[in-house]
């Protein structure tokens, strides 16, 4: 997804794991969202009708989104690409608005039954712990929230997005670039360079171009101009 774009409900059936074991990755998720759901613990009616960063959407019902990814396993996603004839966009629509309650401290409130959930759409977990990470940047700042994100938890997501394309353009987007993280291990391919905080790097690879503020390098004009591939 870029920033112009809602959540997409396309799952790719061959997804790579990258050598990382659901057992290890679960605890992760639900760190992540445990620490969204504290952050957003006391905002007001106001800041939860804040625009996100994906494009028409509130934070409230971004996080609604993630409470349905959250919810959502492989049947209950087929019975619901077969009831919007194959529309993705539309059963996202769909299960958001199933998620969203009638009020925004429903919506925390349904968050936080999920934080410790597995269950998913057929995605690999490494790709919930992309959502979970993506969505909660979409969520934080435009709140002007800032979370102090694990580097080991970063650098996992940053390496799975560089060799994918599975619901969010991201392999694609960085191709002939050079990424190099300034606070962590992550590095990835050849050309311009593009460099800063493994968060930004992750944000921009998946197509927030607000986050190429972030960056450094002579690649960073380049991947800026990507940030509407899909």
């Amino acid at each position: 997804m870029t920033s112009h774009e809602k959540p997409s409900g396309m799952p790719n059936p061959q997804p790579n794991e990258r050598n990382s074991s659901p057992a290890d990755l679960w605890p992760l998720v639900h760190a992540e969202r445990a620490a969204l759901a504290a952050d957003l613990a006391a905002l007001t009616e106001e800041q939860w009708a804040t625009p996100s960063l994906c494009a028409g959407l509130t934070v409230r019902e971004v996080l609604a989104h993630l409470t349905a990814g959250a919810s959502l396993n492989s049947v209950r996603w087929m019975a619901g690409v077969i009831r919007c004839r194959f529309d993705f966009d539309k059963q996202v629509a769909m299960r958001l608005a199933e998620q969203l309650g009638a009020t925004a401290a429903e919506t925390h409130a349904r968050f936080r039954r999920v934080i410790t959930s597995t269950t998913k759409p057929p995605l690999p977990v490494v790709a919930m712990l992309g959502e979970t990470i993506v969505h909660a940047e979409d969520i934080r700042r435009p709140l002007g929230i800032r979370h102090n994100y694990p580097i080991e938890t970063l650098t996992r997501t940053a390496e799975y997005y560089q060799g994918s394309d599975l619901v969010v353009a991201a392999k694609k987007r960085i191709v002939g670039l050079r990424l190099v993280a300034d606070d962590g291990p992550f590095t990835t391919g050849s050309g311009p360079l593009v460099s800063g905080s493994t968060v930004a790097l992750i944000m921009a690879m998946t197509g927030r171009a607000a986050y190429c503020d972030e960056l450094d390098g002579d690649g960073v004009k380049i991947l800026r101009d990507r940030h509407t591939l899909t």
